[in-house]
């Protein structure tokens, strides 16, 4: 069964059921564990880190602020860093580790026709920036250090992935737990 979306200037967006079931279209962010990140716009560094993770996250029409906090309380109680014993057993808090957050619609890509990805899976610009912002707000409630990008610019984004450590985090996920 169809569920209709609206986008951006009252275009229609058409969703399958089974789709937003199966959380193919709810919020995602993709995060690396990093010692060094940073994020330019026209050659002018906006944001840059030292140890800490950077997050590229993706908005889906169906996500809402409630969807955004339980991600946010999820990546930063994750223990993802190691202790002295190299384990995984440290939060980003534990560490007093920094963030960097970049709004990333191609975590919707999709590619199962033809050779060009397409991306109608994203949450309109306007709520996704929405969201990006809510979600970094939370963060800065948390987290002493939080820089961002710029939503919806041509950024170069630059990291030293530590591991290399990534996980890929959806709020379908979160909602089974």
């Amino acid at each position: 069964m169809p569920v209709l979306c609206k986008r951006a200037e009252g275009e229609p967006l058409l969703f399958r059921f089974q789709d937003v079931q199966e959380g193919r279209g709810l919020m995602r962010c993709l995060v690396q564990r990093v010692t060094e990140a940073s994020v330019r716009v026209d050659g002018a560094l906006i944001g840059s880190i030292g140890r800490g993770l950077l997050i590229l996250l993706g908005v889906s029409e169906e996500d809402d602020e409630a969807t955004a906090e339980k991600m946010v309380r999820k990546l930063l109680s994750a223990r993802i860093f190691e202790d002295g014993e190299g384990k995984t057993n440290l939060s980003l808090s534990d560490i007093s580790g920094e963030l960097l957050i970049i709004s990333q619609f191609t975590l919707y890509a999709d590619y199962r026709k033809g050779n060009r990805p397409s991306f109608i899976r994203a949450g309109s610009p306007e709520k996704a920036e929405r969201l990006y912002e809510y979600f970094i707000e939370q963060c800065r409630k948390e987290v002493r250090r939080v820089e961002q990008g710029s939503f919806g610019a041509d950024m170069k984004v630059s990291l030293t992935n530590d591991g290399p450590f990534t996980i890929l985090y959806d709020s379908e996920e979160l909602s089974r737990h």
